[in-house]
């Protein structure tokens, strides 16, 4: 019995301990609605509009334009990119497709999600979606694995007929992620995130040119790339049952002691 309540008695502590490690696998709060969203997309990887998670980013163009569009991905998230195509009243059938770069310019496959989608003639609007794979924090060169950084996101028309080329269409993209936390951790770290290493300011000096600087984009506490996740706290909660485990069993099956009908002499 004694051994029975020191058993629930540590299986309660470790419960109580595992606690916040669990709660840190709940999805991510979204950004702040406050922030104002931009409202406008770049036309290439270099200028690429930033928007933070959670933005709801809108832009005009026409079709075959291309539309960029980048934000920062960060070890353990599993971002999901959605957009939305708004087509003029009139137009034939149209296919439209959204792909996911890495700060590499690396083309990044989507786990699911409609990431090409065909709308028929006379159709308002077509929806997109892109599920990545977890961010990891270490991967090996020749591998394509997603790393924590800068992510590129590309919309564009890839099917229309000629006498759509050109009409004027509005999209709106939204970049998110869930916290998968340790249950995607490697050991190991990247030594530095892939985000682009100067960006052009948008306010020219005196004699007209626009210096490059370093980038602030990135995660508002840091990029988390590290050898710490909450596996280790499983591991160890593993690790102290298995213990307890043991003892426990060793207690069970050692007996009372020694058998009442051995001789004392023998």
């Amino acid at each position: 019995m004694r051994i029975t309540r020191v058993l629930g008695a540590a299986l309660l502590a470790l419960g109580l301990a595992a606690g916040p490690a669990a709660a840190d696998s709940s999805p991510s709060p979204s950004a702040s609605g406050d922030d104002e969203a931009p409202t406008r997309a770049g036309t290439s990887f270099r200028t690429a509009t930033e928007i933070e998670q959670g933005q709801q980013a809108t832009a005009s163009g026409s079709t075959g334009d291309y539309l960029y569009w980048s934000f920062p991905a960060d070890v353990g998230q599993r971002p999901t990119v959605k957009a939305t195509v708004k087509l003029p009243g009139t137009h034939g059938s149209q296919t439209w497709q959204l792909d996911v770069y890495d700060g590499l310019r690396r083309r990044q496959a989507c786990q699911y999600g409609a990431q090409t989608r065909t709308a028929g003639q006379g159709a308002s609007s077509v929806e997109l979606a892109c599920v990545l794979r977890t961010v990891r924090g270490w991967s090996e060169p020749w591998a394509n694995d997603p790393l924590p950084g800068t992510y590129y996101v590309r919309l564009t028309v890839v099917d229309l007929g000629a006498s759509d080329l050109g009409q004027p269409v509005s999209a709106e993209v939204r970049a998110d992620s869930k916290d998968i936390g340790g249950a995607a951790a490697v050991d190991g770290s990247l030594g530095k995130p892939l985000v682009p290493g100067v960006a052009v300011r948008t306010e020219e000096q005196k004699d007209g040119s626009k210096p490059a600087v370093l980038s602030s984009f990135g995660s508002d506490d840091g990029w988390s790339s590290g050898w710490w996740s909450d596996r280790w706290v499983w591991t160890a909660i593993g690790g102290v049952l298995a213990a307890l485990a043991g003892i426990g069993g060793y207690a069970l099956t050692r007996g009372s002691g020694r058998p009442s009908r051995v001789p004392p002499g023998a």
